[in-house]
């Protein structure tokens, strides 16, 4: 399969990637730690890196579609041990809110666009059923809008799931 064939990953940060729940320590989230006090957003402590081993594993390009936009790269993808990635880049008309159109994220019109035809996985903790409704609808190829719970973020039991849905794409 040529790489641009490759299915796409659309991945979020706060949320999947930084959880809003108690760490595994059970401190509290916002709780900086002395690693990270005054080195740029403390909240990237809450990344579990094990996680990019895995994401790099996965056979698709991954893509950044977060608000972080480009600080993604400078931030998030070393932590994880990632090379930099594609970034998705919102218009200043998007923002955290919900599409007036039949109540869609955001962000599920620009994803649909950004993928132009390739299969795509979108993770993310906001995802509604409306959402998996209107890509069902409106979109002509394959697509997992794969939610996670914002308090717990992505597992690494998540994986079995995105590595079925991307076998079965392959195949």
């Amino acid at each position: 399969m040529k790489v641009l064939d490759r299915p796409l990953l659309f991945l979020d940060i706060d949320g999947p990637l930084i959880p809003f729940g108690e760490s595994p320590g059970g401190e509290f989230p916002l709780q900086l730690s002395p690693d990270s006090a005054g080195q740029g957003n403390p909240l990237v402590d809450r990344i579990d890196p094990g996680l990019g081993p895995l994401l790099s594993a996965l056979s698709c390009e991954l893509v950044w579609a977060t608000t972080w936009m480009h600080e993604a790269n400078r931030l998030i993808s070393p932590r994880l041990g990632l090379a930099a990635l594609a970034v998705v880049e919102w218009s200043d008309e998007s923002g955290d809110r919900v599409d007036e159109w039949f109540g869609l994220h955001w962000k599920t019109r620009a994803l649909v666009e950004w993928a132009a035809g390739r299969p795509f996985i979108w993770i993310d903790d906001e995802i509604s059923d409306r959402d998996r409704e209107w890509v069902s609808a409106n979109f002509g190829s394959r697509a997992l809008l794969y939610q996670v719970d914002p308090r717990s973020g992505l597992r690494h039991s998540d994986f079995a799931t995105l590595i079925d849905w991307l076998d079965a794409t392959d195949s």
